[in-house]
């Protein structure tokens, strides 16, 4: 987006806009063809979708079950995260941060990522399961991860205030990005903002000036009472489909007004965990294995910017099995998915209203 466009951006209210593109040819046998693309502009982002609705056949016919188990899903030996080999083979907090050297949450332990993409970076593990099954993971321990990377964050703000762009992602399977199968969240804390907290401080500060309002819980509001993309509730979060996707089968949550991990009770912990599984239980109902999630922050008490988690499915972790990123994504950016946000929103909605729903894919 050049820089002009980003100013007017940050100074708009939040518009939902879509244009409908006809593709006119003449097909294989002879006869005239019209195929609709929707382009759309996120209200948040200002960023575009374009949703290539004759596509959607092509989804890969592996979907019918899910993937068999990756390679290495039995070898605990050679992973560093499964035990014994954790306390020797992964680094430590210093002493004066905490004692021990590492955070221990129930059955989630925390320590230094080897390998840090910035001032502060961290690896919270779940447990000592070495591979999980997308949607069979245990809560508890998901609550506990959670926790785990709540504390670091608190004693990060503490010693560096000016680290407070924080984040905590997950890649489930290296087609989303994993390098390692057992289950771990990242947690990041640096002084220089990523894009996504750039823009977002910027578009939050601008929209709560004009407005005196947030503009995650506006969007929400806007959202729940036009109805075709809300999902449901578990607890205080509110999950959505995106309107305009940067990913497949794209679904947020949203904590309307919250602003800072610190403040979240155990209840909204569990909430968030409830969605999230929820989502994994979906995405396992088309047969998919892999996803990607983030929860980003500004931990700055002046902040106007409400807590917000993204999960998107990624193509399944599976041997000749198509990337979903394509060179329309990396070279144009602009996303292109095959399924309306609506049509995600009716599916996943089973998985809010009955909490064995859906489940019926081969392991």
């Amino acid at each position: 987006m050049a820089p002009e466009m980003l100013l007017q951006a940050f100074d708009r209210p939040l518009l939902f806009e879509m244009e409908t593109v006809t593709s006119r040819f003449i097909g294989p046998d002879g006869q005239p063809v019209q195929q609709q693309i929707e382009v759309r502009t996120h209200p948040v982002s200002g960023r575009r979708c374009r949703i290539t609705f004759a596509r959607k056949a092509e989804e890969p016919a592996a979907d019918a079950s899910l993937p068999p188990r990756p390679p290495g899903a039995h070898d605990r030996d050679s992973c560093p995260f499964c035990r014994p080999a954790l306390n020797r083979q992964t680094p430590q907090i210093p002493d004066d941060w905490f004692p021990g050297g590492r955070l221990i949450k129930g059955t989630s332990v925390l320590f230094p990522n080897l390998f840090p993409y910035g001032r502060y970076s961290a690896v919270s593990l779940f447990d000592d399961r070495h591979f999980v099954e997308i949607g069979t993971a245990d809560p508890g321990a998901y609550v506990d991860c959670f926790l785990n990377c709540r504390q670091y964050l608190a004693a990060v703000s503490d010693r560096d205030p000016a680290a407070k762009y924080v984040a905590i992602t997950q890649n489930h399977l290296p087609s989303a990005g994993g390098s390692l199968l057992h289950p771990h969240l990242q947690v990041h804390a640096d002084r220089i903002a990523g894009n996504h907290h750039r823009y977002l401080e910027m578009r939050a500060t601008s929209y709560y000036k004009a407005t005196g309002r947030y503009l995650f819980a506006d969007y929400l509001a806007h959202e729940k009472a036009a109805g075709q993309r809300y999902i449901g509730a578990t607890g205080a979060w509110k999950w959505l489909a995106a309107y305009a996707p940067e990913g497949f089968y794209e679904i947020w949550g949203i904590l309307p007004g919250i602003v800072s991990f610190q403040d979240l009770a155990a209840a909204d912990w569990q909430g968030l965990v409830s969605g999230i599984f929820n989502t994994q239980r979906f995405y396992r109902s088309l047969g998919r294995n892999g996803y990607n999630l983030g929860l980003i922050a500004i931990a700055d008490p002046r902040t106007r910017l409400d807590l917000r988690v993204v999960m998107l499915v990624r193509s399944n972790y599976a041997p000749w099995v198509r990337n979903d990123h394509t060179g329309y994504e990396i070279m144009l950016g602009d996303m292109a998915t095959f399924t309306a946000p609506e049509e995600t929103a009716t599916a996943a909605r089973p998985f809010w209203q009955d909490p064995g729903a859906g489940d019926t894919r081969d392991a």
